[in-house]
């Protein structure tokens, strides 16, 4: 079950996530390491009149570099990048982001779905998805692309998380490479660039 990935096979960290999900990134972010060697994305299902809450809230947790994702922006390495409210965001061949207006997925927008899947045909077995508490099931079959494409999927404890539904149906339909208590993630994300 356990897949050993270096950062010659990390070249991009998803992070997707729902209701419960700010705690853990909250306690994720303050422990990464500043020298992280790869964009990490952040797909959290919120209001579109919170906009900046949550990147006020990781810009205060971490010394990296925190933004809302724009329009044809490239993912750079070490940078974080959050989807906005009320866009899915698509990663592009080009590693440009692709922001949609289309309708929701999964009642979400943005859809965790629509990024791994996204993420899945362009960055394939070098691609690393987290998927953490929430209460419906977007994510699944994102994480199923991602497995077909040869990437990685890590999932948070059900019985760690605050809404366990999302990561339990993950469990149930998608064969997780590792299973993480929200704890853990920080120092797995942290050996991501070793």
């Amino acid at each position: 079950m356990a897949k050993t990935i270096g950062s010659a096979s990390c070249e991009a960290l998803i992070i997707g996530g729902s209701a419960g999900s700010l705690d853990v990134l909250l306690e994720i972010f303050p422990a990464l390491r500043t020298d992280i060697r790869f964009p990490i994305v952040i797909v959290v299902h919120r209001k579109a009149n919170n906009e900046s809450l949550l990147t006020d809230l990781l810009k205060s947790r971490t010394i990296l570099a925190v933004g809302e994702a724009e329009e044809k922006e490239f993912l750079i390495p070490g940078k974080v990048f959050i989807a906005p409210a009320d866009y899915h965001m698509l990663i592009e061949e080009d590693r440009s982001i692709s922001l949609d207006y289309s309708e929701k997925v999964n009642y979400s927008r943005p859809s965790i779905d629509v990024t791994f899947q996204s993420a899945a045909e362009v960055f394939k077995e070098k691609l690393v998805c987290i998927l953490l508490s929430g209460s419906n099931s977007d994510g699944v079959e994102g994480l199923k692309n991602v497995n077909n494409f040869g990437g990685t999927v890590v999932i948070q404890n059900p019985s760690t998380a605050v809404m366990p539904y999302m990561p339990q149906q993950a469990v149930l339909n998608v064969m997780p490479h590792v299973i993480l208590d929200s704890r853990n993630m920080a120092d797995y994300i942290n050996k991501l660039n070793d």
